[in-house]
């Protein structure tokens, strides 16, 4: 089970950080994943943090997103800095990677319910 919450409405130019609790063995499995999907929009990976730490991103987002984890605490945090109005979408964390890119959505098998962002 993923849990993500944080989401809430925000200015431009602030900043969020979004949490994804996540039950034992999927936060355990080898990727986990924030995507958003914007209306209109297909979605699209932000973010990537494996069981060793190491994180990859867009490019569009490189620098204004940072994705971590608490082994602790079965969590993924993404924190968005210097919010813009296209960053407006639902936010999901996935986990389940089922191989290939890993920021691409259909690698994924396990889904949260999202969380909302808007900003203006």
């Amino acid at each position: 089970q993923l849990v993500e919450s944080g989401g809430r409405s925000v200015q431009t130019g602030g900043s969020l950080r979004l949490s994804c609790a996540a039950s034992g063995y999927i936060y355990k499995m080898s990727c986990m994943g924030w995507f958003r999907q914007a209306p209109g929009k297909e979605r699209e990976g932000v973010a990537v943090i494996k069981s060793d730490g190491s994180t990859s991103y867009p490019d569009s987002v490189k620098g204004r997103f940072t994705v971590s984890r608490d082994d602790a605490k079965n969590t993924v945090y993404l924190q968005i800095d210097r919010l813009q109005p296209d960053d407006t979408a639902m936010y999901y964390c996935a986990s389940g990677f089922l191989g290939g890119a890993t920021l691409a959505p259909d690698r994924y098998k396990y889904w949260g319910q999202g969380t909302q962002v808007t900003v203006s």
